[in-house]
């Protein structure tokens, strides 16, 4: 229980509702005990009469009409009390989950890069959908029955001592062999539990991956591959389940044996105690009905041990993430309406944690606000790192950022990226409409300044040719489109944003020339005074940068403007003339 303990906060939160529902559960059982004492009664009356002979047939017949009614009025008072139970309690469970989800999202959100670098979709999936339907499973049919069977064990065994103490002890003797056996399996299934889950996680895994990358498995024509290695994790999650399930199926039938046994002593025991005048005939029947009411909670006892280790397992694997911290401290500062948004990198040192891959050394560099920078480089010199440090989607280990006087790690993180539209290498849609894929960059916007920025990003004629236009659905990831019209959908909706940072990291790859040219025309007539750092493999696109710096190996190599760079020898020179000759062959 020790995992689960971490959510007793939402049991405290909706404690009103949980303790309405407690009461309504002790009313509904108390009305649910009427039955068996009454049967007794009946019972108990009848032999009088054939036996003794004290009462007539009259008095009888209203005796028995009488306890007929009192036992129909106690089922239905019974039920619908047991209707308010499940109407408190199993509601309460489903407002659980739904926090519980809503906490593990937004603890997603707040975690950086390196922890999804490290976690697989899959397994995220997993955690905030199956795990947390383990979790409200105790949260709500554990709780509800659990407590029911509490409440109806407590009140039999109190009334059946007092009715029969001898008779009561003798048939509860199966009981503590009943827990001795639910505590030993309760811990094999804890762990079979937590190996159905992680299973689970490896099937969701492969299956995302499979799905998101279906037109390579079909273009490589290895179907029959991947379909294999899934049938081995579906294999897999398909054992553990069934070994969970072979385990569980024990407690069933030893739960009915050690009840029939109870039986058994019973009618043994209470014959004995009939015969010798201790107790009446009919509390021998009232026994064996109480004996079977019985049966419920303690076969309940089997099933909540293991929703609860199941839950429990689950659990722990949600604290797994919930107690994943981000390794980006956020800051405190305002930015303010300071002008000055120069962003200086002052001996900077970066390596990828994961691959112990070292990008910057003692990297400096300025950038002057409300200029161009353009930024070429091979392969791995380190182009998309400066950027991502600029968004702090990584923090450096040594040395410092800054935007005008300010560090950034002092900055609120929302603060810093409210100043900045970023457009990365690799466009990600969403399956959504083309609509709102621009309007993520700014929730408040017009369809004005939708199909505005649209037109700054040379999409807008490619969209409106679309039968249904702003509206049109786009598949996930937007396969339903070009490259090229993925990226100046990407493009539109970093426009839209209207910052005073923009980040172009390689988004202009896909574009014939004319488009990219004219989307660069754009951007220097209408967003003068912003900070545009574009990276390109290609000089065309950073030509009319105000400074222009070649990187390799996290060094700056080159630097300068395009007519200072073309004059003297180096990279940006060779890689000029050859993108030259290309264009002219």
């Amino acid at each position: 229980m020790k995992e689960l303990e971490r959510l007793n906060k939402f049991l405290i939160k909706y404690k009103g509702r949980l303790l309405i529902g407690l009461l309504i559960t002790v009313i509904s059982r108390v009305f649910s005990l009427v039955t068996p004492r009454l049967v007794g009664n009946s019972i108990t009356s009848i032999e009088n009469y054939l036996k003794l002979n004290n009462i007539s047939p009259d008095e009888l017949k209203e005796i028995l009409f009488i306890n007929i009614v009192l036992i129909v009025g106690a089922a239905l008072i019974s039920g619908f009390f047991t209707f308010l139970m499940r109407q408190t309690i199993i509601n309460v469970s489903r407002f659980i989950e739904f926090d519980v989800k809503n906490e593990i999202f937004s603890h997603y959100q707040s975690l950086d890069q390196i922890f999804y670098k490290k976690n697989r979709t899959g397994d995220l999936m997993n955690r905030i959908s199956e795990d947390v339907s383990k979790v409200r499973m105790y949260y709500g049919p554990v709780l509800m029955y659990g407590t029911n069977a509490i409440v109806l064990f407590t009140i039999i065994i109190f009334y059946m001592y007092s009715i029969a103490p001898k008779l009561t002890i003798y048939s509860l003797i199966p009981l503590p062999i009943l827990s001795i056996f639910i505590y030993k399996i309760s811990n094999i299934i804890n762990k079979k539990s937590t190996l159905v889950q992680e299973s689970l996680s490896d099937l969701s895994t492969y299956s995302q991956e499979s799905f998101s990358g279906i037109s390579v498995l079909k273009s490589f024509n290895i179907q029959d591959l991947i379909f294999n290695k899934f049938d081995k994790y579906a294999f897999n999650s398909f054992n553990n389940s069934l070994s969970l399930a072979k385990i569980q199926a024990w407690f069933f039938p030893i739960i009915l044996f050690l009840i029939g046994l109870s039986n058994l002593i019973v009618i043994y025991i209470g014959g004995r105690e009939f015969i010798d005048g201790n107790i009446e005939i009919g509390v021998i029947a009232e026994f064996i009905i109480y004996v079977n009411m019985l049966t419920w909670p303690v076969t309940l006892v089997g099933w909540v041990t293991s929703i609860v280790k199941q839950a429990e397992a689950s659990q722990k694997r949600i604290n797994e993430f919930l107690d994943s911290n981000t390794t980006l401290q956020n800051g405190k500062l305002k930015l303010g309406n300071n002008k000055n948004k120069d962003i200086t990198f002052k001996n900077v040192y970066f390596k990828y944690d994961q691959t112990g891959i070292e990008i910057f050394k003692s990297f400096n560099l300025s950038i002057k606000s409300g200029k161009v920078l353009g930024i070429l480089g091979k392969v791995g010199s380190g182009k998309t790192s400066l950027v991502d440090l600029i968004s702090r989607i990584y923090d450096p280990q040594k040395g410092d950022i800054f935007i005008g006087d300010k560090n950034l790690k002092s900055i609120e993180i929302s603060e810093l990226r409210n100043l900045i539209s970023y457009v990365p290498q690799n466009n990600f849609l969403f399956s959504e409409s083309i609509k709102k894929n621009i309007e993520f960059g700014n929730p408040d916007s017009s369809i004005d300044d939708i199909t505005n920025a649209a037109k700054l990003a040379e999409i807008d004629l490619e969209i409106e040719k679309f039968e249904n236009g702003y509206d049109t659905i786009l598949g996930e990831r937007g396969v339903t489109l070009s490259g090229g019209q993925a990226q100046r959908i990407s493009i539109a909706r970093s426009f839209i944003k209207d910052s005073e940072i923009y980040l172009f990291d390689d988004c202009f790859s896909s574009l014939d020339s004319d488009t990219e040219d004219r989307i660069l025309k754009n951007l220097k007539n209408n967003f003068q005074n912003k900070t545009l750092i574009i990276i390109s493999h290609r000089v065309s696109c950073v030509k009319h940068a105000d400074n222009i710096i070649v990187l390799d190996n996290g060094k700056i190599i080159q630097s300068g403007s395009h007519s200072e760079l073309v004059k003297g020898e180096g990279y940006y020179k060779d890689l000029y003339l050859k993108q030259n000759s290309e264009i002219n062959d």
